[in-house]
């Protein structure tokens, strides 16, 4: 953590100032930058917030580890991967050279991003004339958002499940840009401090975004920057946010009214059958929250990963999918989602969620979800089980399952939590929310994985030897 720190403090990714509202979505690297330059104009705190977006484009996080490749091994998501550097992460085997090299690169990036997250929220409040309308609250309340994001997910892989053990240490929680090393916190100290920094950030967004306020943004207001959305953490993805935490915690009617308030929102619709079948909307994108924009994710993605030209693709067969999808063919996602391999891979089914879509508008390209309307439905459905209403969570699940073409329960399974499990697994692939979902249920058997989870102590990745050395930490499980 120190060693982030001292390195991060001044390299801090940033845009170029332009004109059109796209380029606050195409980021630039400018290195070097002084605070005193970079914290003197509005611009410079824009330049600075999508730097921090910028950082977590990167494969040892959200365009890969984090969604589809080491996350998405250990949860079993893929019958067929061509790289020998997953097999090691496959048995679980962390201490093996590459998921190592992996774990570290995880901790690596995304304390490097909250380095960069409390080095803009350590001058915001300093000169709050600098800022137009509402940009101040705006740009401070995604920051927390953001700071609150990335710890979760790193207390997600670092910290054991709440249900299992609140009490153990996990991770520290960074809030300053200092030289000094944060303390270890519990797994419940961390959960306390991301609700705070998520209520922070909500009642700052809740008044000034936007999404929420209904104030018409246009390329010619403010060079059309808070313009698109869902490429930020926009106030209903900071109250998603909040009702995934919550469920993590085990408050389910905290996390039940937060999840309602995001679909009686109505602002993300389901993705249209219509655009599914053009091509359109691979990525569904109208259903997301919140999403990356990376302009190389048909070279970077698609192409690399899911294609059976590439050397190194993730794919199930074509058995194991109808497996996934209970040979319900008619679903939407199994019909459109997917494509077959050719020649010897002619029995590889290949995700299509990151191809470039036959549209050319700009909405739906580029984007990698990391939040989407779909698992507000679910947390929904699941509290309101939780919480003793059959009638509710089947309703709730059952306007999943329709928007997806699948006909409507008439009674939910006798085991709920292995519907979650497959509805999850069907809806989620590639996108990294299955494995924390084994995880916080403390499944003793990830299906595919022949290995005792909860005995082998999966589910906690090892901190890395920088931190139980240099900082001296305590063992997290």
């Amino acid at each position: 953590m120190k060693r982030h720190l001292l390195y991060l403090v001044y390299c801090l990714t940033v845009i170029v100032y332009c004109s059109s509202c796209n380029d606050w979505l195409d980021v630039q690297p400018r290195s070097q930058v002084d605070d005193s330059e970079l914290f003197s104009t509005e611009g410079g705190y824009k330049e600075a917030l999508a730097g921090v977006y910028s950082s977590m484009v990167t494969s040892s996080t959200y365009t890969k580890e984090l969604t589809y490749g080491f996350i998405g091994i250990l949860g079993q998501e893929w019958d067929y991967y061509y790289s020998s550097q997953y097999d090691d992460a496959a048995a679980y085997d962390y201490d093996a050279a590459s998921p190592t090299n992996a774990i570290r690169g995880i901790w690596s990036a995304n304390y490097s991003s909250i380095a960069n997250v409390n080095n803009l929220l350590a001058h915001i409040d300093d000169d709050g004339g600098l800022f137009s309308r509402d940009n101040h609250d705006v740009i401070k309340g995604e920051t927390l958002a953001l700071r609150a994001f990335l710890h979760f997910d790193l207390l997600r892989c670092f910290g054991v499940s709440f249900a299992v053990n609140p009490d153990q240490l996990s991770i520290p929680y960074s809030t300053d840009l200092t030289y000094k090393v944060f303390p270890q916190l519990t797994v419940a100290e961390v959960t306390e401090s991301v609700l705070q920094d998520l209520q922070a950030a909500e009642a700052l967004l809740r008044t000034s975004d936007p999404i929420v306020t209904g104030r018409e943004i246009t390329e010619s207001v403010d060079n059309g920057y808070l313009l698109h959305r869902q490429l930020h953490l926009n106030y209903y993805a900071v109250r998603a946010l909040e009702a995934r935490v919550y469920l993590w915690k085990g408050d389910y009617r905290s996390a039940l009214d937060a999840a309602t308030e995001v679909i009686e929102s109505e602002r993300f619709p389901w993705a249209t059958v219509e655009n599914l079948q053009a091509g359109y909307d691979r990525v569904l994108a109208s259903e997301h929250l919140f999403a990356l924009n990376d302009l190389t994710i048909k070279s970077g993605v698609a192409d690399a990963y899911f294609s059976d030209d590439s050397q190194n693709s993730f794919a199930v067969t074509r058995d194991r999918l109808l497996d996934y999808f209970d040979n319900a063919t008619q679903d939407y996602r199994y019909t459109f989602l997917f494509k077959s391999g050719t020649a010897t891979h002619a029995n590889n089914r290949y995700l299509m969620k990151y191809d470039d879509p036959s549209s050319t508008e700009d909405y739906y390209r580029n984007k990698l979800p990391l939040i989407r309307i779909a698992e507000a439905y679910l947390i929904k459905s699941e509290t309101e089980y939780r919480l003793g209403d059959a009638d509710a969570a089947r309703a709730t699940l059952n306007t999943l399952r329709v928007a997806r073409n699948l006909p409507v329960l008439t009674e939910l399974p006798d085991d709920f939590n292995e519907e979650l499990i497959h509805e999850y697994r069907r809806e989620f692939l590639g996108e990294g929310q299955l494995f924390f979902l084994y995880k916080r249920l403390n499944r003793q058997i990830i299906l595919y994985s022949g290995v005792d989870a909860v005995a082998e102590k999966v589910y906690t990745f090892p901190l890395p030897l920088t931190e139980t050395e240099a900082a001296q930490r305590e063992p997290n499980k």
